[in-house]
C-alpha cells in the first residue's frame, strides 16, 4: 500500500561509527548520555567512554561497534519529537535493522543491546583473524560483480548492495583479493579491501547463526508499531516468527539496501530521516533517488529539520 508524503527513519550500519560521536549534541541533549548509561548497565562497562574517547580500534571491534551504534541510533530518535507519529515506515542497513526494530517497539533497549553484543562476538568469531575479509566495488553492474566472484576459486559473492554501482563483496581473503581483480579487469572504476574484521553477510557467517539463533529464542519479539523493511527480501515480515528468521538469515545473507529503499518509495516515501552519527545512509539514497532529500540526525540543525517536519 502507497502513503503519498510518507516519512522514512532509516538506520546505519557499522562504519558510521568515529571516536566522539555525538559529543557535540550530547552538550545540550542530556538524554544521550543517559542512553549509553543505560546501556552499560547492561553491557557491564562504559560504552560512552569508549564511544567518546576510543581508541578507534576498540570501538571498531565489532563486539563493541554493534552496541555503540544501536545506541547512538536510539539516542537520535529520542531527539526526533514524535517521531512515532512521523515516521511512516523504517529500514535499518545491517546492524541497523536492530535500532529500527528497538525503535518500533519490537524488542525492548535493553533487549537489543544485549542481542548486538552476542551478534558481534559470534561474528568475530565465526572467522579467525585474517582468514575473510570485504571489498567495494564501484562502478560496475551487480551482475558482473555476481560473476567475477562466481570465476574465482574460493568463497566470494556480493555482500552488501549498497546502491547502483556500490557493492561490497565478502568472503575468503584471497577468493577476495582474487575477485577484486577480477573486477577492475571487468571495467569497475574502483575496487578496493575494506579494514574490517571480519566476512560479515558471507556464508562463512552460517557458523555464527545457530548460536545467534539461540540467542534471539531468548528475546521477547513483537510486531513493530512502525512497518520495518528487512535486509534479507527488502520486504515487512508478516509474523514474529518470520522476523526471527530473517534476523538470522541476513547474518550470512546480502544486505539489500538499494531493494529496501526501493520499496520505500514505491510505498510513497519523499522524506528520509537517518537516525545515526554521520551520513553514510544519505549518500546511498542520493544514489539511489536523487530526488528524495534525507535529513540527518547527527547535528543540531538536522534535528531541528526533523522536529519541523
Amino acid at each position: 500500500m502507497s502513503t503519498a508524503g510518507a516519512i522514512a527513519a532509516i538506520f546505519p550500519g557499522q562504519g558510521a561509527q568515529s571516536v566522539g560521536m555525538l559529543g557535540e549534541l550530547a552538550k545540550t541533549h542530556t538524554s544521550i548520555e543517559a542512553r549509553f548509561e543505560q546501556a552499560s548497565a547492561v553491557l557491564g562497562f562504559d560504552l560512552w567512554a569508549m564511544a567518546q574517547e576510543g581508541p578507534a580500534e576498540v570501538l571498531g571491534q565489532t563486539e563493541n561497534t554493534q552496541p555503540a551504534l544501536l545506541v547512538a541510533s536510539v539516542a537520535l530518535w529520542d531527539l526526533w519529537s514524535d517521531a512515532h507519529s512521523k515516521a511512516d515506515m523504517m529500514s535499518g542497513h545491517s546492524l541497523g535493522e536492530y535500532s529500527a526494530l528497538v525503535c518500533a517497539g519490537a524488542m525492548t533497549f535493553e533487549d537489543g543491546v544485549r542481542l548486538v553484543r552476542k551478534r558481534g562476538e559470534l561474528m568475530q568469531a565465526a572467522v579467525p583473524n585474517g582468514q575473510g575479509t570485504m571489498a567495494a566495488v564501484l562502478g560496475l553492474e551487480d551482475a558482473a560483480i555476481a560473476e567475477c566472484c562466481a570465476q574465482v576459486d574460493g568463497e566470494v559473492a556480493p555482500a552488501n548492495f549498497n546502491a547502483p554501482g556500490q557493492v561490497v563483496i565478502a568472503g575468503a581473503t584471497g577468493a577476495v583479493a582474487a575477485a577484486v581483480e577480477s573486477c577492475k579487469a571487468a571495467g569497475a572504476k574502483r575496487a578496493v579491501l575494506l579494514d574490517v574484521s571480519g566476512p560479515f553477510h558471507s556464508t562463512l557467517m552460517q557458523s555464527a547463526a545457530e548460536d545467534f539463533a539461540t540467542a534471539l529464542a531468548d528475546v521477547e519479539l513483537v510486531m513493530p508499531r512502525v512497518p520495518v523493511y528487512q535486509n534479507v527480501h527488502g520486504e515487512v515480515a508478516t509474523s514474529v516468527g518470520q522476523m526471527r528468521e530473517l534476523l538470522v538469515e541476513q547474518l550470512y545473507s546480502p544486505v539489500r539496501w538499494t531493494t529496501c529503499v526501493g520499496a520505500l518509495l514505491d510505498a510513497g516515501v519523499e522524506q528520509f530521516v537517518e537516525c545515526g552519527p554521520g551520513s553514510v545512509l544519505a549518500g546511498l539514497v542520493k544514489r539511489i533517488s536523487r530526488a528524495t532529500p534525507t535529513i540527518g540526525l547527527a547535528t543540531a540543525d538536522g534535528v531541528a529539520a526533523a522536529n519541523s517536519l
